[in-house]
């Protein structure tokens, strides 16, 4: 049985009498994945899932402002950054999944793997007179004055990592494309449904650094939209999972890590138009052969985010 915690989580936890075996899992969306997961694993084990579900940044401040009681015992977010920075700190427990042996091993270490992946995209709403665009270059022509849209860095990790991977490919013609987009009318309204949702209208015709497997979703769905990764390349959006070192679950904690990692877990993250972590498990999206990946230094961008955060703005002017 899953229980969906709400704002008040000490008043639900009491209301729904958590016993010492439950397991609490605090996760980034999409929520019906960490639903579909919850109940799997539930359906599979017999330990009931608590289940907080919210944005990575909210995930985050509620795990901070429990620390001196803490509740969570596994963390699922979609920023990468997020686990690099909880690792550093020595905050998250050491745990090797046999499961995980097909993970590339840019997206594992002994703290933390990724339970899936988004890649970063150009998103065109096929409606508008407008050339499909081919290159992020492409959208400083133009054909695209005022079309453009872009997630904020500084609400966005996906924006933040696509930012940081242009940066460390193509240096000072990185942030010269940033200015040059906002010369040519872009706007930065928001997070990533702020930057997708003009386009899905046809009022702003193309996204610059769209989370993949949304727009995905939303073209499923009807609605007039194609997704483009740039040949030049992109980056890749990893969402950890990770095991608090507070918990006093972990036996059922790595159980958790082990489903999702599993062939049905690594299953249901792939219906979600999620990349799977695991190379051995078939997406339903373009998949690893076929993205041109940008390969940067993660831990050190995390380490610089405020820099580049303040780049961006400072480009964006």
């Amino acid at each position: 049985m899953i229980r969906t915690l709400a704002t008040s989580f000490i008043a639900i936890m009491a209301a729904t009498a958590v016993t010492a075996d439950d397991l609490t899992v605090y996760s980034a969306g999409p929520k019906p994945l960490s639903a579909a997961l919850a109940e799997a694993f539930t359906a599979k084990t017999g330990i009931t899932v608590n289940l907080f579900q919210s944005t990575s940044g909210k995930v985050m401040a509620r795990y901070e402002a429990e620390k001196s009681n803490p509740q969570a015992d596994v963390l699922i977010s979609a920023s990468w950054g997020h686990a690099i920075t909880l690792s550093a700190a020595g905050e998250l427990l050491p745990y090797a999944s046999e499961n995980a042996k097909t993970v590339p091993d840019s997206l594992k270490t002994e703290d933390y793997v990724a339970q899936g992946a988004a890649a970063i995209a150009m998103v065109y709403n096929t409606t508008l007179d407008m050339p499909a665009p081919a290159e992020w270059s492409d959208l400083t022509n133009e054909a695209y004055k005022d079309m453009v849209t872009m997630p904020d860095p500084a609400a966005s990790g996906a924006a933040l990592s696509l930012v940081q991977g242009l940066a460390s490919q193509d240096g000072d013609a990185a942030w010269q494309l940033i200015s040059d987009l906002k010369a040519n009318g872009m706007i930065v309204p928001g997070a990533n449904a702020a930057a997708l949702n003009p386009v899905l209208s046809g009022a702003r015709g193309v996204v610059f650094g769209a989370v993949d497997y949304i727009a995905i979703g939303q073209k499923a769905a009807g609605e007039a939209i194609e997704v483009v990764y740039p040949e030049s390349g992109t980056v890749l959006a990893p969402r950890p999972i990770m095991i608090p070192a507070s918990t006093d679950q972990a036996n059922e904690a790595k159980q958790f890590m082990d489903f999702v990692l599993s062939e049905e877990g690594q299953a249901l993250v792939a219906d979600r138009m999620i990349l799977p972590a695991r190379t051995d498990v078939k997406a339903k999206r373009p998949g690893w052969d076929e993205l041109a990946l940008i390969d940067f230094d993660y831990v050190k961008a995390a380490a610089e985010a405020e820099a580049t955060i303040d780049a961006f703005a400072a480009a964006t002017e």
